[in-house]
């Protein structure tokens, strides 16, 4: 079994530690979502919510995939259970706030996916 290491459980807080990196990871959590809609949801530009989505995928906290010239990000749980119980706190923290409703009624319009899937998909993200 894995065990979390300090300098593990620091990057995973350090990651945490910003309202834009989580804002992002609550729109991950229902799903994979294009950068292009990541950026449209939260209304910042796309350079900024590169840059954060750059620092996600060092902390090993979202996965990417290009499909021509987009980027697609997706959720990835760490494999230590005490990382993994530290992110799912997290999520479930950060979608009970209403700036996560809000955040995923926009994309819901961006993408055409109906608001009550996103949000049972978003509260179902972590469940084993």
């Amino acid at each position: 079994m894995k065990t979390a290491s300090l300098d593990a459980l620091e990057l995973l807080f350090k990651a945490l530690a910003d309202d834009t990196r989580l804002r992002i990871l609550a729109l991950l959590a229902a799903g994979e979502v294009c950068v292009c809609n990541i950026h449209g949801a939260l209304d910042l530009p796309q350079p900024t919510v590169s840059r954060h989505l750059a620092y996600l995928r060092r902390s090993g906290l979202v996965s990417a995939r290009r499909d021509g010239l987009w980027m697609h990000y997706r959720l990835a749980l760490p494999a230590a259970p005490a990382l993994a119980a530290v992110l799912k706190a997290s999520l479930e923290a950060v979608n009970a706030a209403s700036s996560s409703t809000s955040d995923r009624r926009k994309l819901s319009d961006l993408v055409s996916i109906p608001l009550k899937t996103l949000n049972a998909a978003a509260a179902n993200c972590c469940r084993t």
